[in-house]
């Protein structure tokens, strides 16, 4: 069964983004090591754009074979004419209310029941599925959610948009790894005891 991963960029105090969502602040802190512990170890995490930046365009997914973003997610790299950010992935799906198409063939979108569909999407074959943000969504599957990976970069908000709004529970995690980056990065792995 696939593991449904929530992999995320996060400030100390737990932000993925300012209050309007927005997180380009942490470009800011993606130097080369850093970059180059994701191009190793999570390729597949990186956008097109990157990936071609980078020259890694063709390089193996490793953990994830599909993506789930909510709209939020979605829509910045939309907006830049982007519509398929991870097309070098098996699937992408874009949960969303509003969009009634999908402005890529590559990208499927998803309206309904969000539960259902992700516990199907985890009994399928295949490697793990990547929720890539935001908050909203983060919340609403966090008892899909099976593992954390969490990579803390070194700023403090102050506030703006928290990991998720699942709203106050206690779920208890297992740490499973960390690595710790010269540049103050942290990446930090939980599984979810169940």
């Amino acid at each position: 069964m696939r593991k449904l991963t929530y992999f995320i960029a996060t400030t100390i105090d737990g932000f993925i983004g300012a209050p309007d969502g927005d997180g380009d602040f942490f470009y800011t802190f993606l130097d080369h090591e850093f970059i180059d512990h994701l191009k190793a170890e999570y390729p597949e995490t990186i956008a097109a754009p990157g990936r071609a930046q980078l020259g890694i365009e063709d390089a193996q997914s490793r953990r994830f074979d599909a993506v789930l973003m909510g709209r939020g997610t979605y829509e910045p790299g939309l907006k830049l004419g982007v519509t398929s950010p991870y097309g070098h992935l098996r699937e992408q799906y874009v949960v969303s209310r509003s969009l009634t198409t999908a402005p890529d063939p590559q990208v499927e979108l998803i309206s309904g029941d969000l539960v259902a569909r992700v516990r199907e999407l985890k009994a399928r074959d295949g490697l793990d599925i990547w929720l890539c943000g935001g908050a909203d969504l983060a919340g609403r599957l966090v008892d899909e959610i099976d593992e954390f990976i969490v990579k803390t970069y070194p700023v403090f908000a102050g506030t703006g948009m928290p990991m998720s709004r699942a709203g106050f529970g206690v779920r208890p995690l297992e740490l499973t790894g960390v690595k710790a980056l010269a540049g103050g990065q942290v990446i930090t792995s939980y599984a979810v005891k169940r």
